[in-house]
């Protein structure tokens, strides 16, 4: 058990080449995933796609399993929220053939552990001068896909019948995108006390997001970089010395064509 552990492990968090490939891997499994939850969020439910459904549930549970096997402190583990969102999508899965399809929506949730997996964040960082240079336009991208994603799920339980199929999923993505923006058409709306709750709760935390999505894009980029010295860790990507307390920095540019 122990070797077994270690070698879980080396996957997870090691430097090698090995253990980089690997965790790449799981970032090309997360996203086709999430592209195959979004594709038949609507669909009628075949034996095929519970087959396939229970298949990744077993995936995505083996995948949990070992993180909590190499984990230091379970209960922090427990409660990182790309963690709590694997469970529900494995929920969701595993209990398609006892729960509506309605939630199947919920699915998109897997997102989260695309982008906000700590070993994945340090790859990326290490390894990507873009997303260095765009970390926080790229996570704020993510949070808003997956908030537009799972809310719409909620918006088609709560106003479309279950036989609505991929139209009413279409509307209920228009109608969620419309409050987000403050768009307001009103050809859809939402009259139940519980729908117009939700469309308070889009517009106030979709409005959110969209702004911090937007500040990240136009605002002057800057790069994660640890000053050695005083800890600052935002940076101008040219910087060459701390603008807190001076200290020397070594911060990985492309540099000049022809340099």
């Amino acid at each position: 058990m122990k070797e077994l552990r270690r070698t879980i492990r080396l996957l997870y968090t090691g430097q090698s080449q090995r253990a980089r490939r690997f965790r790449y891997g799981l970032i090309v499994f997360d996203a086709m995933t999430i592209v195959y939850f979004i594709a038949t969020a609507a669909m009628p439910t075949t034996p095929v796609t519970t087959a396939l459904n229970t298949g990744l549930g077993l995936l995505i549970l083996l995948d949990l399993a070992a993180r909590f096997l190499i984990s230091e402190n379970l209960r922090r583990e427990l409660m990182r929220i790309y963690t709590l969102a694997d469970l529900i999508v494995v929920l969701s899965l595993l209990l398609a053939p006892f729960v509506t399809e309605s939630f199947a929506f919920l699915r998109v949730l897997r997102g989260l552990r695309l982008i906000h997996a700590y070993h994945l964040l340090r790859d990326l960082r290490r390894e990507s001068l873009f997303f260095r240079r765009h970390e926080d336009a790229i996570l704020a991208a993510v949070n808003l896909f997956v908030f537009i994603f799972v809310t719409t799920s909620f918006v088609f339980v709560m106003a479309f019948d279950d036989g609505a199929g991929i139209v009413g999923y279409i509307d209920a993505l228009y109608f969620t995108v419309a409050t987000l923006t403050t768009t307001g058409f009103g050809d859809i709306t939402m009259t139940t006390p519980g729908g117009k709750l939700l469309s308070v709760f889009i517009m106030v935390v979709g409005v959110a997001l969209f702004v911090q999505l937007a500040r990240a894009i136009f605002q002057p980029s800057k790069i994660k970089h640890n000053c050695p010295e005083c800890g600052l860790n935002r940076h101008e990507p040219d910087a060459i010395h701390c603008k807190h307390c001076g200290e020397p920095l070594k911060i990985e540019t492309e540099g000049e064509p022809g340099a």
